[in-house]
């Protein structure tokens, strides 16, 4: 069983920076690769990022490539998000998630998720 609680969401202008934390219980962390989603309202559930188990991997959605950054610190058992260059079409709430199996692109892919945490471009 693994539990992931989200933080580090909020308000921002367009161009500005966030950087989202997820933090997981549990001493296997390790074993699992760990994504981001977002929602916004009225759309479905989209892939953001992954990473793979040892963090020598990342995978990241077209729409967001060369913007964020995702990593990871096994010793802490933490996930980060970091995401420059913000536009009001990134709105939405991001969900960190673990997962056990090979694929990552969809959340299929994934055993655990977090609450969520909620982000604000303005324009």
């Amino acid at each position: 069983q693994v539990q992931l609680v989200e933080s580090g969401g909020g308000l921002v202008q367009a161009g500005g920076s966030l950087r989202l934390s997820c933090a997981a219980s549990g001493r296997t962390f390790s074993t699992y690769h760990m994504g981001w989603f977002r929602q916004a309202p009225g759309k479905e559930r989209e892939f953001v990022a992954a990473i793979s188990r040892n963090g020598l991997s990342t995978w990241y959605a077209d729409s967001v490539k060369g913007r964020f950054t995702i990593s990871r610190d096994n010793a802490k058992n933490l996930v980060y998000l970091r995401m420059n260059s913000l536009k009001p079409e990134d709105t939405a709430f991001y969900y960190c998630a673990a997962g056990s199996g090979w694929s990552v692109l969809r959340t299929s892919d994934y055993d655990y998720w977090g609450q969520g945490t909620q982000v604000t471009v303005s324009s």
